[in-house]
């Protein structure tokens, strides 16, 4: 606790400082040159003072009011203290700390605002300075030499020690506050970007789900008003049809848009997750629209994984709407080919495109989402006319989904259907 005390009443300081430093400059000035005035008045005892009293603080105050310029000129700074200094030892003031106090601040600020090759260059020369003065100087012969040799020394070195510390937290509370910058960016990138898949995904899905039963219903409408007359019995049983498929629509976007409520939410829908295994419920609602579907299956089927189950079966829910939108055929085919490590999925037909059936308008997003699902479970797809008629849409899904790789945009050829 008593840290943490310390620390905020330092940060207080630092901040003040920075808001006023001129004043924070004299302040310090002022004390400097108090401290330096008192230990002119020590001597050693039997020993008198100079009598150049006037020049001696002349001296000092030199060296005092070169600290204003520290922030700027820290090394002119600590040049002018140290002459000053120097000065005042010539004339025989005894060497003291208090004495010492004006080069003790300019070499804390040395360390502080410059380089470790200038810190230690200036530093040293600063040491090796003041501690030949000690020797030489009349005022300190009483004294042995190592007492003259070490005390200079050690209290020079302190304030270098501080400087250099104060620098490395300083510059180790900038890398912790660019660090939290960056991871602050990184989280909104992130949540960016997830909220952009999100929204991608729900628009295919509700893509899927009404552009498929829409395209059911009104083939459905379409066959039972061309029924009424010649068999109304037929017609009534495609529009019974009519009514389970609206039903599922409305089901699917309950379920779709149900995932944009809160997750506390009790009117949340909880529906099972649509998958291959729902495919003869798909091959009836397609059968009551007129389009018949063969489905071949190939290999062992292997358990999918639920995003891959459902990547594979809105692909082919895709694929069947856009054969009854364009195709202009009663019949379409699902081939499923299970292999190891993947699963290939063909959804063909015998029809001819027409010219509103290709990506060429660039209108439709048919291909789009189907291209997407696929590489969002690392998984590819191709679309466009067979050599010998109709059309073909081929995905190849691993059984475990995969990161998604990137890859070039290809441009859509003119046969690519919606």
């Amino acid at each position: 606790m008593t840290v943490s005390l310390e620390r905020r009443y330092a940060d207080r300081l630092e901040e003040f400082s920075e808001r006023h430093p001129f004043l924070v400059d004299l302040t310090m000035a002022m004390a400097l040159m108090g401290c330096a005035v008192l230990g002119m008045a020590l001597t050693l005892p039997g020993a008198a003072p100079p009598a150049e009293g006037k020049i001696g603080v002349a001296f000092m105050g030199a060296s005092c009011l070169a600290l204003l310029k520290r922030r700027t000129h820290p090394r002119t700074a600590l040049v002018v203290t140290v002459v000053g200094t120097g000065g005042a030892i010539s004339m025989g003031y005894l060497l003291t700390p208090l004495l010492l106090a004006p080069i003790m601040a300019a070499l804390y600020w040395l360390a502080t605002l410059t380089d470790r090759g200038t810190t230690r260059v200036y530093g040293l020369t600063t040491i090796a300075t003041m501690t030949l003065a000690a020797v030489l100087s009349d005022s300190m012969t009483h004294l042995s030499l190592v007492l003259r040799t070490i005390g200079p020394a050690f209290w020079l070195l302190l304030p270098l020690a501080t400087g250099r510390a104060t620098q490395i937290r300083r510059a180790y509370l900038k890398s912790v506050q660019a660090r939290a910058e960056h991871a602050e960016r990184t989280r909104e990138e992130e949540a960016r970007l997830r909220v952009t898949e999100e929204r991608m995904r729900i628009a295919r899905d509700l893509h899927d789900v009404v552009a498929h039963h829409l395209a059911l219903a009104n083939a459905q409408a379409g066959t039972a008003a061309h029924l009424t007359r010649t068999d109304p019995e037929q017609a009534h049983r495609i529009l019974t049809d009519l009514t389970s498929t609206t039903s599922a629509a409305l089901r699917e976007l309950k379920s779709t848009v149900g995932v944009l409520r809160r997750p506390d939410d009790p009117e949340a829908p909880l529906t099972p997750t649509p998958g291959l295994g729902q495919l003869p419920d798909l091959m009836a609602a397609c059968d009551s629209a007129g389009l018949s579907v063969m489905v071949t299956t190939e290999g062992a089927p292997g358990l999918l994984d639920p995003g891959v189950d459902l990547t594979a079966y809105r692909i082919v829910q895709e694929a069947l709407t856009n054969v009854s939108k364009h195709a202009a055929v009663d019949a379409a085919r699902i081939r499923l080919t299970y292999e190891e490590a993947h699963l290939t999925i063909r959804v063909t037909d015998d029809g001819s495109a027409s010219p509103h059936s290709t990506l060429g308008d660039r209108r439709g997003f048919g291909l789009i989402g189907m291209r997407e699902r696929a590489q969002s479970v690392g998984g590819s797809l191709k679309a466009g006319q067979r050599p010998e008629g109709g059309f073909e849409v081929t995905t190849d899904l691993p059984l475990r989904p995969r990161p998604r790789a990137p890859e070039p945009d290809a441009a859509p050829t003119p046969d690519q259907r919606k």
